[in-house]
């Protein structure tokens, strides 16, 4: 009997081959374990509207799975829809963030609902954006009085070195405040401080009566690390950032070769 009792996985890089999909393989194993008593965490920087189609594919509200997304900024209940918990940004620091856009020719982007809504929807990384989260998009003449309620996170898009210049004017304008990151060379991530996987995972598991020892944790990206050290067992893919695959407390194989069945099969279902 494993003393493992929940699962926790990125998507990208992790969950999901280059085509974003979840092979056939990966998704038979995971159904396996779910229907040995396993629970499974699908964490991801994307939008809740974004995970949810991975999901349903596999069964999560019916074997009482949860969905931690924007980095760690949501968590929500499957099982019944209830949001565990929540962060937001803080608005008085949304005009900043819109002018550093618009200064740079940037694209701002947030989410509601089904919809990305920004001022360019043809923006070939807003284009990208919506078709990861498989969303749709929605032009606004003005992204700040678009903005009707609190958000969990924003994007800047552009061009990765002019974003990086921004990136490190921003990152010590707004220290202390508010996070700001790369999740892509071309993504500007803008979310609450204290977002973090790790935290986030803290307090789901206390939530529902479980410890890090009984959890393992699966990503390739940097924003996976804190929970791959958190977890009882870290797994970092072969495909992993080389300080992932450090932390980790085993390398798995690559998200091309069903990595992340290799894992639950060695430490879940043949243990």
């Amino acid at each position: 009997m494993s003393k493992y009792k929940i699962l926790v996985l990125d998507l990208d890089g992790t969950l999901t081959n280059k085509k974003k999909e979840i092979t056939p393989r990966t998704l038979s194993v995971l159904e396996k374990a779910q229907q040995k008593g396993l629970k499974i965490v699908l964490a991801s920087g994307r939008p809740t509207f974004g995970i949810m189609p991975l999901a349903e594919q596999l069964n999560l509200k019916h074997y009482g799975g949860y969905i931690l997304s924007y980095n760690g900024g949501k968590i929500i209940n499957l099982a019944n829809g209830e949001v565990l918990y929540q962060n937001v940004l803080d608005s008085s620091l949304l005009p900043y963030l819109y002018k550093c856009a618009k200064d740079n020719d940037f694209q701002i982007l947030s989410y509601k609902n089904e919809y990305v809504f920004c001022e360019n929807p043809s923006d070939k990384y807003v284009e990208y954006e919506v078709m990861l989260n498989k969303m749709k998009s929605m032009k606004v003449e003005n992204w700040l009085d678009a903005v009707e309620e609190e958000l969990p996170k924003c994007l800047i898009v552009g061009d990765p070195e002019p974003l990086a210049i921004l990136e490190k004017e921003m990152f010590e304008h707004l220290n202390g405040k508010m996070n700001v990151f790369r999740s892509e060379p071309f993504f500007l991530e803008l979310v609450p401080m204290g977002i973090d996987k790790a935290k986030c995972l803290a307090i789901l598991l206390e939530k529902i009566g479980m410890t890090k020892d009984e959890m393992i944790a699966c990503g390739d990206g940097f924003n996976d690390l804190t929970m791959i050290q958190y977890a009882g067992l870290g797994v970092a893919m072969a495909n992993a950032q080389d300080v992932v695959k450090e932390a980790a407390d085993f390398v798995t194989l690559s998200n091309e070769e069903d990595g992340v069945a290799f894992a639950v099969e060695k430490f879940y279902l043949n243990d």
